[in-house]
């Protein structure tokens, strides 16, 4: 028994956990599924066994995880999280086997799983092994670079204007690696894989604001300025530290962050008169140092001050960096109407609206259908607290801007699954 091990023993405190499957095929919800969970090297320590619903998803369960003190520390050097492992089952689908999915004291986990349907005979176990966290594992420092890149060279690829993608081309590796996979990944999910393998999800809000808003910045630098595609490679980031940022394949990620990131998606920093998203360079602030750049653990310091999270940012970045909204969001059928959708409101954007929530409830059962007639009644405002309950927003059954991108997001998922059917 290791010592994170014999720690939650000791003192348990308690994280919980919720799963999530869908199709890789298709993108449908995966019912009647089972999830097995384990300790992470006891493989027959068997906790809990688990069904998914019409959703896909499992009911949210306790597992014990070691202190929260431990993960607001930044002297501490014990493991904060406590690992686990997941076995997945679902007839017509190959099984999954997640080794080191990290449970945090006082917040959610959340497993999003993607299954791919038996095609062989012969079915084999697909493994995944989510390495250490960033702030707790020893990763290679990143390899300084200039916050804004020049754009005057000729043949360059540069966009117009600043857009959030989609998706995004993750290299999981080096650049020159070769041999590491190239993963085609929606840009929120990125951001939230990335800001759960490198800060802690028990940090204040604020800390997490801020640091969202820098893995974004830097993405969104590297999708504006098109730098790796500009060197002759066939993608948008990669998952190397010394480069980018730490993406792992089937980490899970954490309730705290999943909401800021839908909260804050369009946003990026900006310098006056710099068109491209600013390439915000941060490090740890423990193991590595980095002047003139941000560190995680002195920007957890700054939220437990009361920092907000552009005041944190200024803190290390200076007093001329602002928070900027992209001008366009790619992959979505209709911008956001600039203001919230609730009961009494009217209109097109309400017609929209019913039409998307009637055509993802044609894949998620549990969603009720509702009458397209442009009026925000009670039926409308249940639909849209269920969707709210499924996709881990706050259920407020009132469409704010979260609620709007996320229903679009899910409504364009499910569109597309109509098409291929």
């Amino acid at each position: 028994m290791d010592i994170m091990n014999a720690t939650q023993q000791d003192t348990p405190d308690k994280g919980k956990l919720k799963v999530n499957l869908t199709s890789q095929i298709d993108a449908r919800p995966i019912a009647d599924a089972s999830v097995s969970i384990s300790y992470t090297g006891v493989p027959d320590s068997r906790l809990e066994q688990l069904t998914t619903d019409s959703s896909g998803q499992t009911e949210t369960i306790e597992l014990d995880a070691p202190p929260l003190d431990l993960s607001l520390d930044p002297e501490n050097e014990v493991q904060p999280y406590s690992e686990y492992t997941l076995q997945v089952t679902a007839p017509g689908y190959e099984p999954v086997s997640i080794a080191g999915a990290e449970i945090l004291s006082s917040v959610t986990a959340i497993q999003n799983i993607t299954l791919s349907p038996i095609d062989t005979p012969e079915t084999s176990e697909e493994v995944f092994v989510i390495p250490a966290h960033t702030l707790y594992g020893t990763y290679p420092p990143k390899i300084p670079e200039d916050e804004i890149k020049p754009i005057n060279e000729s043949g360059e690829i540069v966009l117009s204007r600043v857009v959030v993608p989609e998706y995004i081309v993750v290299h999981d590796g080096s650049p020159r690696d070769t041999t590491a996979t190239n993963y085609y990944v929606k840009y929120k999910d990125y951001i939230k894989n990335v800001a759960s393998s490198e800060i802690y999800a028990t940090w204040p809000a604020d800390t997490i604001r801020a640091n969202v808003l820098a893995i974004m910045s830097f993405t969104l630098n590297r999708v504006f300025t098109e730098w790796y595609r500009n060197q002759g490679f066939e993608f948008t980031i990669t998952s190397s530290t010394a480069f980018d940022h730490k993406w792992i394949p089937e980490r899970n990620i954490f309730d705290t962050i999943s909401v800021i990131v839908d909260e804050l998606f369009a946003d990026y920093l900006s310098r006056p008169n710099v068109k491209q998203p600013i390439l915000t360079q941060y490090c740890d602030g423990r193991q590595v140092q980095c002047p003139n750049w941000m560190t995680q653990w002195g920007s957890k310091s700054l939220g437990d001050q009361g920092y907000s999270p552009i005041e944190i940012l200024r803190y290390y970045y200076g007093d001329n960096i602002y928070i900027n909204t992209a001008e366009a969001i790619s992959g979505i059928p209709a911008s956001w109407p600039g203001y919230n959708l609730e009961i009494g409101s009217r209109g097109d954007k309400v017609r929209q609206l019913q039409e998307q929530i009637n055509v993802i409830a044609g894949s998620y059962p549990a969603i009720p259908k509702v009458t397209v007639d442009g009026i925000y009644g009670p039926a409308t405002a249940a639909a849209i607290r269920k969707i709210q309950s499924v996709f881990g927003l706050p259920q407020t059954g009132i469409t704010d801007y979260s609620t709007w991108y996320k229903v679009s997001e899910i409504y364009v998922g499910v569109s597309r699954i109509a098409e291929l059917t």
